[in-house]
């Protein structure tokens, strides 16, 4: 089952269980729309695969199997990577 983590790994931007703007790789790497396009220009800086708009899931189920709430935050896992 998607994880669905609670932020982006380079700014560490809230990334709840509707955001429209969480991306993720293969591996669930999850990142902001803006750190995703802007900074590893559609690379994920963990497996080098390309990203992919994060499902949401519904209320109901999401009430039954919540989001992660572990943050994973690398604050020089983006860096220079422009």
């Amino acid at each position: 089952m998607l994880q669905m983590r609670p932020n982006c790994e380079c700014c560490n931007k809230d990334l709840p269980p509707g955001a429209q703007d969480a991306l993720i790789c293969s591996f669930e790497c999850t990142f902001c729309a803006d750190c995703a396009n802007e900074k590893l220009h559609g690379k994920c800086p963990n497996c080098g695969g390309d990203f992919a708009p994060r499902p949401t899931r519904a209320a109901a189920k999401l009430e039954k199997y919540p989001a992660s709430t572990e943050r994973i935050f690398k604050p020089n896992g983006c860096a220079g990577v422009d």
